[in-house]
């Protein structure tokens, strides 16, 4: 059996959001990136992962490549870095 946390994310579901968060800092990330990063192909991730993954609101696509919305980020645990610096 694949081990299917309380949202319904297998393993590798959990493993590309985590990917995307902490080694692109939520994107936007290529896809053959994103597959690299996991050691799946990238075709697996577009047809298998990714449908699911954007249905339920975890990822986006832009035209900059895939993005984890904040529901990813709670999910994790992840705090969303904002790119707002302390200018004051």
């Amino acid at each position: 059996a694949l081990n299917v946390d309380e949202n319904g994310l297998d393993e590798m579901d959990n493993r590309i959001l985590s990917a995307i968060i902490d080694k692109f800092k939520g994107g936007p990330v290529g896809l053959t990136t994103i597959a690299t990063a996991v050691g799946e192909q990238a075709g697996t991730i577009e047809e298998v992962y990714e449908p699911f993954l954007i249905k339920e609101g975890y990822l986006m696509r832009t035209p900059r490549g895939r993005q984890a919305t904040d529901l990813a980020f709670k999910h994790l645990g992840r705090v969303k870095q904002t790119n707002q610096g302390n200018l004051f």
